[in-house]
């Protein structure tokens, strides 16, 4: 396979020194500074083993125990006294069922003398969840898949979800009242909304029946009337006992790439911290960029563009990807014969969608390599069939678990 191995080296060194600095270990032990006192830890997300671990770390004796629920795969071992649990992520499953119900055992007791430190990241909807009354976990199964596929971004996803869970929309920070919660949050949601970050478990649910019934016809989501009554329901709980902190998001995300592609050489642009479009609308346009720039009329050269945010995806087909893959994939395309252009797009969590992968790497080498290798790249694209072709070109990004989840980027680089 021809590649652009300069460049791709160059994205490769930006791609893992963003990662390396983004580790909230740090940020969560500066948050913990004046919050030294005797605690109780509760951790959800896909980073909730990296800030339970920064969190014992910092207060030592002072941890007092706790819960970690995280993502299958994403445990590093035993953390003191706390009991950690993996489950089902973006789904639901039995396992998060059950750590759910284990925690809220745990924090339902808490009188007004204690204390809980509640680490909150991305992915925390799917992991924390214990369905209301009549709502089934295959229920909360079946609607969280539609929602994903629908093409539905992550607050419209949660703005409907937390109607329907016991701990989301506040539920939680209620189960553990009268004890004081202090939130210290990683943001995977654009506009940092504590509310919308894994479905506000201790944040005041700031959206209405209207809302999700709105999401649900906009996207065409059928369900049954059980649910659509359940929906209706006010399950509001104001929140009174909760402070919260976000110590990491797109924001940083961001500069850190503008930072190590400086280190490269590149004259740096951050386009937006907000792209929220659809990921094969994205790579088009990300390429439509490149090629207007390619001979530095507009821009001096080498240069890097940089695009921070959430693509979403309307899955119609049945292959295996996920929305920075099939970024990457659509850019190809458009950049196909194109010397010294790279695109590439990563999860800072390091999983792209239900795949082992963070994203994808492509150059104007790319389409050629997708027909030597007897690959319709069309064909893979309109069946969200991204990943197999990726892997098979070597344009697959995998970085494993990163241990934070602070959005996704996208970036241009042109020499």
């Amino acid at each position: 396979m021809k590649m652009n191995e300069a460049m791709r080296n160059d994205a490769i060194y930006i791609i893992n020194k963003t990662i390396e600095a983004n580790d909230p270990e740090q940020a969560v032990a500066k948050a913990l500074e004046e919050h030294r006192k005797p605690s109780y830890i509760m951790a959800i997300g896909k980073a909730a083993w990296t800030m339970a671990n920064a969190a014992k770390k910092t207060l030592g004796e002072n941890a007092l125990g706790g819960v970690v629920i995280t993502k299958y795969d994403h445990s590093n071992g035993p953390i003191g006294n706390f009991s950690i649990f993996e489950a089902g992520h973006p789904i639901p499953d039995e396992n998060s069922v059950k750590a759910t119900e284990f925690a809220v055992d745990f924090f339902s007791e808490m009188t007004e003398a204690d204390n809980v430190i509640f680490l909150i990241s991305g992915g925390g909807s799917a992991l924390f969840e214990s369905p209301v009354d009549g709502v089934s976990l295959k229920n909360m199964e079946k609607l969280s898949r539609d929602l994903i596929k629908s093409g539905a971004d992550i607050t419209q996803i949660n703005t409907v979800r937390k109607r329907l869970s016991k701990v989301k929309g506040g539920g939680f920070a209620e189960i553990c009242a009268p004890a004081n919660i202090y939130c210290v949050i990683l943001s995977d949601v654009l506009g940092n909304d504590p509310a919308a970050i894994a479905s506000g478990p201790a944040t005041t649910n700031n959206s209405t029946a209207e809302d999700a019934l709105r999401i649900i016809e906009e996207f065409g989501i059928e369900l049954s009337e059980n649910i659509l009554s359940k929906l209706k329901e006010d399950n509001s709980v104001q929140v009174n006992n909760a402070a919260h902190r976000i110590i990491g998001s797109v924001n940083e995300l961001c500069i850190s790439v503008e930072k190590f592609a400086a280190e490269r050489g590149y004259a740096t642009y951050i386009m937006t911290q907000s792209m929220t479009v659809q990921a094969r609308e994205a790579g088009n346009m990300m390429a439509s960029i490149a090629e207007k720039l390619k001979d530095g009329e507009t821009l001096p050269l080498p240069c890097a563009l940089i695009f921070g945010g959430e693509t979403v995806v309307k899955v119609t087909g049945e292959g295996k990807g996920g929305r920075n893959q099939e970024l990457a994939l659509a850019a190809a395309l458009r950049i196909e014969g194109m010397e010294n252009i790279c695109i590439f797009s990563f999860g800072s969590d390091g999983t792209d969608g239900p795949t082992d992968a963070a994203g994808g790497i492509t150059d104007g080498y790319s389409a050629d390599n997708y027909k030597e290798l007897g690959m319709d790249a069309y064909e893979y694209l309109n069946n969200n069939n991204s990943y197999p072709l990726l892997k098979a070109s070597g344009d697959l990004l995998v970085t494993g678990p990163t241990g934070t989840n602070i959005n996704d980027v996208s970036v241009i680089l042109i020499r």
